[in-house]
């Protein structure tokens, strides 16, 4: 069964609070989601795999650790996951990045895969997959299975927020991929969105109504 991780450190649940505040502005959520996800991506990336190389420092030689070459692939759900991609690429700067694109159906309310553009290597990354939000799941759900589909195996998911009722539908629907959250909320409410959650993060990263 899939892990589910929910961060509590103190700069992140200190950040997380500014983004969800109505009063903070385009630029300055930008700004916030963007450091959030840097201090997630340096948590989710703790168990990556370590060599020993030899360094040679100004007074003598020695080994140290550094990181084996494991692959990775960052995988932004479009359009609200494009703003958290560079804040872990300031840690990761070898990281592919691929996109999937979901829309939903407003008859059947169901996601519907418009766009899809993935590194050809799938396979041999570790795919971490964002989006801000995992509200019902719908979304997360079939952007994994678009790339599992197309030779992902490892897959890890990273949101800012969560309700309850997604982390469950993603946990059934994948137990394989873990779920990193910075703030798991009380509810979904009849409309589909998270309480207290922050609103649509896709409006408020890029300004849109």
């Amino acid at each position: 069964m899939a892990k589910v991780y929910v961060f509590d450190h103190p700069l992140i649940q200190h950040k997380l609070a500014y983004i969800r505040d109505i009063h903070t502005g385009t630029k300055e959520f930008r700004e916030l989601v963007d450091e959030v996800a840097t201090l997630m991506a340096f948590e989710i990336t703790r168990d990556l795999p370590l060599e020993d190389v030899e360094i040679e420092t100004p007074v003598s030689k020695a080994k140290f650790k550094m990181l084996s070459g494991k692959k990775l692939g960052i995988i932004p759900i479009l359009r609200a996951g494009i703003g958290m991609v560079d804040g872990i690429l300031k840690l990761i700067p070898a990281a592919k990045v691929g996109h999937v694109g979901l829309y939903r159906d407003p008859e059947t309310l169901k996601p519907v895969e418009y766009y899809v553009k993935l590194p050809s290597d799938l396979a041999e990354r570790e795919c971490i997959v964002v989006d801000p939000m995992l509200a019902t799941g719908g979304s997360a759900i079939e952007a994994i299975h678009s790339i599992k589909k197309r030779g992902a195996v490892n897959i890890k998911f990273m949101c800012l927020i969560a309700a309850p009722e997604g982390v469950e539908a993603l946990s059934e629907a994948h137990p394989d991929v873990d779920i990193y959250i910075a703030g798991l909320d009380e509810k979904l409410n009849d409309h589909g969105y998270i309480v207290p959650g922050l609103g649509d993060a896709g409006d408020r990263l890029f300004g849109t109504k």
